[in-house]
């Protein structure tokens, strides 16, 4: 079920609600009963953890990018 972050326009209080895509947004403060506006929460990125998953299926970092990079260049011949 899917976090919503909705935010008091009399308090300001800013809370979070489990609630199903169905479900009508909330109205009501659940500490001053004012009224409330639905925000957009940055929300969580996905995560993948358990057997099955490999280390390979996540994204590289940039040093790794970088070496895999220079791995493929032929080095400048030397003058002897």
């Amino acid at each position: 079920m899917p976090t919503y972050e909705y935010l008091c326009n009399e308090c300001g209080h800013k809370f979070e609600e489990f609630q199903s895509i169905t479900d009508e947004p909330l109205e009501d403060c659940i500490q001053c009963n004012g009224k409330v506006r639905k925000i957009i929460s940055q929300g969580g990125g996905l995560i993948f953890r358990g057997s099955g998953f490999y280390v390979t299926d996540y994204k590289r970092s940039g040093k790794d990018k970088e070496n895999k990079g220079e791995r493929g260049k032929n080095p400048a011949p030397s003058k002897t």
